[in-house]
């Protein structure tokens, strides 16, 4: 049975970069979008990005790396769109399902491994769910698979909220802290990216 696999949820339009497109914004002198497809694959087997149509520099940004690609010519009907047709693709036997956002600067592998190794301990039966230090809920989220047919039926533009408070509710959500803020860290706008450089430098110099 395969470990884990993952999707992301890249197809959204990011109208509010207003024509720029944070997923091919370089972090580390990579594209974020490749950023993060690399490490989710370092953690899971099949790696599933959700892509628009035309994919244009998102697909050229995983260009060489072992993802399956799933196009999303509807994507303007929202996020869901994107979980809904990546969900379709996953393999039967994927034990779990690590839903990882494409816009998040800040996470890390290690973050990754650290989530799948609480999955893992769980027995791969219990949601786990990135949070904040001071535990605000954020992403990514690993489902077991079992939630797979719920990912297939989502609709508009919230992704998975409503199944994750259904499920917190019944007290069946683990929630893993993560340092700092990142699990909730996502820029959407040219002033995040400008703000968010900004900070990176200024914590580089006070470390120099």
């Amino acid at each position: 049975m395969n470990e884990l696999a993952s999707i992301i949820p890249a197809a959204g339009l990011g109208t509010r970069m207003r024509g720029g497109d944070k997923l091919t914004e370089e972090v580390g002198g990579i594209p974020l979008l490749r950023r993060i497809a690399e490490m989710a694959r370092s953690v899971c087997d099949p790696v599933i990005v959700a892509l628009p149509v035309p994919a244009a520099a998102r697909g050229g940004a995983l260009e060489g790396l072992d993802v399956t690609r799933v196009a999303v010519p509807d994507a303007a009907e929202g996020m869901a769109r994107s979980l809904v047709r990546a969900a379709a693709a996953l393999p039967e036997t994927c034990r779990g399902i690590l839903v990882m956002p494409a816009d998040m600067p800040e996470i890390t592998a290690p973050d990754l491994a650290t989530l799948a190794r609480v999955f893992d301990a769980e027995g791969g039966q219990r949601i786990v769910r990135a949070t904040t230090e001071d535990g605000a809920p954020g992403h990514p989220v690993i489902f077991p698979r079992r939630f797979r047919s719920a990912l297939m039926q989502l609709t508009g533009d919230q992704g998975a909220r409503d199944v994750l408070m259904a499920e917190a509710e019944a007290g069946r959500v683990l929630h893993v802290p993560l340092p700092g803020r990142r699990a909730r860290v996502d820029l959407d706008t040219p002033e995040d990216w400008a703000a968010w450089r900004a900070g990176q430098r200024a914590v580089s110099a006070r470390d120099d």
